[in-house]
């Protein structure tokens, strides 16, 4: 299939509100001459199929880049595990059916680097789906998004359909959810060492052994990324969006401390689980198309930061 142009194109970015989804429409409106559409959750329930065709029908979407999804760190995804499953499934497959029905041009939907086995050779390859056993602590989530990639595949495979997958590395920044129980990594630590700082808490505890390795990439480098690809990536096999920086869990609290200014100790809780112990994604594929990300790790961290700030109101009181 040929490159696909984002010219003057119906292009629909589900889940326009979540951090992947907003960094994309910020960058569409810089740099793309495209009709944006939207939806919020409210205006349509992507789980309710016959909702999402009857949108489907009206608004006439070309091109989809499929962001929605329900999201969280270990403790959500542990204790969720039935709504992480059925939700993103349901939400996945009316897009995805939607978008075959109505005979859309192309659909990226986006995977998840916690899809990969939990043994996995460092970097992770694309073709390391499905070798091995996954990370007990999303499963769920992990579960949903491989039936995902798969269905596009099939799609591809069956009916000619332009359906590809993206699977971007751990990603931060603007629009991440920032609770410091349900937030990702580096969302929930800035909110930790803040609300410390700002009572004058003399310790923060943070979960794990600090040991394990993540790869990170800032959300706006990302959906430079995500927009590339949709313009020139067309295959059968999914592609990681990687080439970000790896840093321990320790290194990143360290980092996140000293932007903060938090004077106070930091210990960790042992007991909590770790996760996977090293994931960074082999980003050998998206490098031959010429791509990698500009944002330094503490750029990347201090925008982010800088994000946290301006929307919390009682920040330095």
């Amino acid at each position: 299939m040929s490159k696909k142009s984002l010219h003057n194109k119906r292009v629909w970015v589900t889940g326009h509100r979540g951090m992947v989804g907003s960094a994309i429409c910020r960058q569409l409106a810089v740099n793309h001459d495209v009709n944006l559409l939207t939806v919020t959750h409210k205006e349509l329930d992507l789980t309710d199929l016959a909702a999402t065709q009857e949108w489907f029908e009206e608004n006439k979407p070309e091109i989809i880049i499929h962001c929605a999804a329900k999201v969280g760190g270990i403790e959500a995804n542990k204790n969720q595990p039935v709504e992480f499953l059925s939700e993103n499934l349901a939400i996945g497959l009316n897009v995805i059916h939607s978008a075959a029905k109505y005979n859309v041009e192309k659909l990226v939907n986006l995977g998840s680097s916690c899809f990969y086995p939990k043994v996995s050779a460092q970097p992770i390859s694309e073709t390391s789906l499905l070798t091995g056993s996954l990370e007990p602590t999303n499963e769920a989530y992990a579960l949903a998004k491989i039936t995902l990639t798969k269905l596009c595949s099939f799609y591809r495979a069956q009916y000619n359909k332009d359906f590809i997958t993206i699977v971007p590395t751990n990603l931060y920044g603007e629009g991440d959810n920032f609770d410091a129980n349900h937030g990702h990594v580096i969302s929930a630590l800035i909110t930790k060492f803040v609300e410390a700082k700002q009572d004058n808490t003399g310790k923060v505890e943070l979960w794990g052994t600090g040991k394990p390795l993540r790869e990170f990439i800032y959300v706006d480098d990302a959906a430079a990324g995500i927009l590339m690809l949709t313009e020139n990536y067309s295959s059968l096999e999914h592609i990681n969006l990687s080439g970000g920086e790896t840093v321990s869990i320790k290194e990143l609290a360290v980092v996140i401390q000293e932007l903060v200014g938090y004077q106070g100790e930091v210990v960790f809780d042992t007991s909590k689980p770790d996760g996977m112990m090293k994931k960074s994604l082999d980003n050998s594929a998206i490098a031959k198309l010429g791509w990698q990300p500009e944002t330094s790790l503490v750029n990347g961290l201090q925008l982010t930061l800088n994000y946290y700030q301006q929307r919390d109101e009682n920040y330095g009181i």
